[in-house]
């Protein structure tokens, strides 16, 4: 069966995102959406801005795409199979899905899997092989996407790390309206080089 790129994205702008919950691969949504704020009520821990301010990670975008989707997947218990893993490589041919990367010379350090459409930003997951390197990745994306005026970093479900960051939550009904303004902006998320 072939699957079209923009039925899978057609999906994620009605709300819904891709798992696999060990049973298959299903579509899935929250009544409570976790959103990373891109205005000033984005923070970071204390102890980051050491690594920030060294410099230690560069910041790249698809430099690994694949090296960042198998860090993402490669956990103890994970929803990332390697049917939604081929999904994301089909996004990321189509020019939907983004690796948001740290470096540390030539070794990935960390990063983010997302897919952008219109002017939001849906994480996907994120890892680090270098300590703080998903961390520095959280706040340089942060940063990229304020750059490329975005309105929504959708981050699906809370976690204590996410909220570390800031993020929140909201209501359906209240991510419904700020999705659909989101996906109607034209917004690029990898700047024309």
């Amino acid at each position: 069966m072939q699957i079209d790129p923009s039925e899978i994205i057609a999906g994620y702008r009605q709300g819904y995102f891709l798992m696999d919950n060990g049973n298959g691969l299903g579509w899935y949504s929250s009544h409570h959406r976790a959103i990373m704020p891109i205005d000033d009520r984005f923070r970071f821990p204390k102890s980051l801005r050491r690594s920030l301010n060294q410099n230690r990670f560069t910041t790249a975008i698809n430099r690994d795409f694949l090296g960042v989707v198998d860090g993402c997947a490669h956990r103890e218990s994970t929803w990332i199979s390697d049917e939604l893993k081929a999904i994301y490589q089909m996004l990321y041919r189509a020019g939907w899905a983004y690796s948001f990367e740290t470096w540390q010379g030539d070794q990935l350090a960390g990063g983010i899997l997302g897919l952008a459409t219109g002017g939001a930003f849906i994480g996907e997951s994120m890892f680090f092989n270098i300590s703080e390197g998903s961390k520095v990745a959280m706040v340089m994306l942060v940063n990229h996407l304020r750059s490329q005026q975005f309105t929504l970093f959708d981050v699906q479900i809370m976690n204590p790390h996410l909220q570390r960051f800031g993020a929140y939550t909201i209501s359906e009904t209240e991510y419904q309206q700020r999705l659909q303004a989101a996906v109607q902006l034209q917004r690029n998320f990898q700047p024309c080089s």
